[in-house]
């Protein structure tokens, strides 16, 4: 079975919509960071799918894309990291993941 193009960027973008849908509704900070990663997932996959139906002049296949989509991935791995620690940090603090509760804590 081949797939086009276009499959791949409606799948790309109901990703991005869904993970944009859980940032802005949701209050729970591990949910947003969830929604975080699939919007960064969208963009991966993007990169991915462009590279694939894309040919570099010599006729070779290009592989940036996927060169894009591990640096995208680390990131995300390294932003997760970062967030995680954050918020188990304010866990101890306030007893909460609320992102309400978080407001707060501006000086």
């Amino acid at each position: 079975m081949t797939y086009s193009l276009s499959s791949f960027l409606m799948v790309s973008s109901l990703l991005f919509c869904l993970g944009l849908f859980t940032v802005l509704t949701r209050r729970n900070a591990i949910r947003v960071l969830m929604g975080i990663e699939l919007v960064l997932n969208a963009g991966a996959l993007n990169f991915v799918a462009f590279s694939r139906f894309l040919e570099a002049p010599e006729g070779a296949p290009l592989i940036s894309g996927q060169v894009f989509a591990l640096f995208v991935i680390a990131i995300a791995a390294a932003e997760a990291a970062a967030v995680i620690a954050i918020v188990l940090s304010l866990y101890s603090m306030l007893k909460t993941v609320d992102i309400e509760q978080y407001q707060q804590l501006h000086g």
